[in-house]
């Protein structure tokens, strides 16, 4: 593990999807390096962040496989930092969002 990703390591995140094929992604601190699009994998339900410079983080989040089916239409995903001590939101911005298939 590179010394990025482990400062990311305490990042915390949460995925939600709607039935409308909307993606949002809740995070608590800023990621260590710019974040430049996600991957999803249809087969391993593996969600990926590809950080600018090219660097994979994997936070980790279980993707439900009933997710799946409306996170495979997505292509785009919002991701907003939160405030850890309200809980409001401080910003967001919409990312790319690739879909694996194998």
């Amino acid at each position: 593990m590179t010394e990025d990703a482990r400062a990311d390591a305490d990042v915390k995140v949460e995925l939600v999807v709607n039935d409308r094929a909307e993606a949002f992604i809740f995070h608590n601190k800023p990621f260590r390096k710019r974040l430049s699009w996600l991957e999803y994998d249809l087969d391993s339900h593996r969600l990926d962040f590809i950080m600018n410079d090219g660097d994979v983080r994997n936070f980790g989040i279980p993707v439900n496989p009933q997710f799946g089916k409306y996170l495979q239409n997505s292509f785009q995903v919002l991701l907003v930092q939160l405030d850890e001590g309200t809980g409001q939101p401080l910003g967001g911005n919409y990312f790319p969002l690739i879909i694996h298939k194998a």
